[in-house]
C-alpha cells in the first residue's frame, strides 16, 4: 500500500508540472526579434578609407638578423619541441614526417636525401637562409602555398629569432 502512495504521488507531481507548463505558454507570450543580431552598414566605395588593402605579412616582417644576436638558446631548444613530433636535430638523424633538421641553415630547399618532399616545396627552389626560415615558420602554408607541412606557424618574432639560432647551431 505504502508503494502506490508514493508511485500516485510521483504521477500527480509530474501531471501538475506538465499542467502548469502548459498554462504558462498559455499565459505568456514572449516577442522574438526578427533578426538576432545587430547589422553593421558599411558604405561602399567610400573615399575616407573603409576600404583596406591586403597586406602581404611576408613584406612588413621585420628583418630577423638583428634579432639573432639576442636570441636564446635555451628557448629556441624548448620550441624545437614543438616540430620534434615530426623532425630529428641529431646528426645523422632518420626523417620522419619531416625531414632530419641536422645543418638546415643554408642548406639546399627540399635536399635531405630519402625524404618525399610535396612538390610546392620541391618547387620552391633556393637555400634556406634566416630570411627564408624566417618566413617559412611565420606561416609554413601560406609562404609555400601546397606544403605538406602542417603547422600553424610561430607568431613572436622573438620565437622565430631564438628557434632559428638554435637550428643554426646544428651543424658542422
Amino acid at each position: 500500500m505504502e508503494t502506490n502512495k508514493i508511485l500516485g504521488a510521483i504521477i500527480l507531481a509530474l501531471l501538475l508540472a506538465a499542467a502548469f507548463s502548459k498554462i504558462a505558454d498559455m499565459t505568456v507570450h514572449p516577442e522574438y526579434p526578427k533578426e538576432l543580431a545587430y547589422t553593421i552598414e558599411i558604405p561602399e566605395g567610400d573615399s575616407s578609407g573603409a576600404q583596406v588593402a591586403e597586406v602581404n605579412i611576408f613584406e612588413v616582417l621585420p628583418e630577423i638578423t638583428p634579432m639573432l644576436a639576442s636570441a636564446n638558446l635555451a628557448n629556441g631548444e624548448k620550441l624545437f619541441k614543438k616540430c620534434a613530433s615530426c623532425h630529428t636535430y641529431q646528426k645523422g638523424g632518420e626523417n620522419k614526417v619531416g625531414p632530419a633538421m641536422w645543418g638546415i641553415v643554408n642548406r639546399a630547399k627540399a635536399s635531405v636525401d630519402g625524404f618525399a618532399y610535396s612538390g610546392a616545396l620541391a618547387d620552391f627552389g633556393g637555400d634556406w637562409s634566416v630570411e627564408e626560415l624566417n618566413k617559412f615558420l611565420l606561416k609554413p602554408k601560406k609562404y609555400v602555398p601546397g606544403t605538406k607541412m602542417n603547422f600553424n606557424g610561430l607568431k613572436k618574432d622573438q620565437d622565430r629569432a631564438d628557434l632559428i639560432k638554435w637550428l643554426d647551431n646544428l651543424s658542422d
